[in-house]
């Protein structure tokens, strides 16, 4: 009995994987996930030749956030428009890969 339960789960399991991936929702989820995976070679681009430390000092946080986010944690809302602003990079590059990295 337990088998047959177990059957009927990983079934209704597939069918909902099957229902998400026909809306796309499975595909958008994946590529929010490359997305981010860039996130932390955009911002280490952006701080250049500059040591994190200093990187930080230029943005007024701290050094431990770019650490983190330059090591794949997502980064706050607050340190990304910092980081547009105080050095002139665009929101959509930064986050999705998309136009020139600085703004004109």
């Amino acid at each position: 009995m337990f088998r047959t339960e177990a059957m009927q789960e990983q079934q209704g399991l597939q069918s909902i994987i099957a229902h998400l991936n026909e809306k796309g929702i499975i595909m958008a989820t994946a590529a929010v996930q490359r997305l981010k995976r860039k996130l932390p070679e955009r911002i280490a681009q952006v701080r250049g030749d500059r040591s994190q430390r200093q990187f930080a000092r230029d943005l007024g946080v701290l050094h431990q956030n770019v650490n983190r986010d330059e090591n794949g944690t997502t980064p706050h809302t607050d340190f990304l428009i910092t980081l547009a602003l105080k050095e002139n990079v665009s929101l959509d590059w930064l986050l999705l890969g998309k136009g020139r990295p600085k703004k004109k």
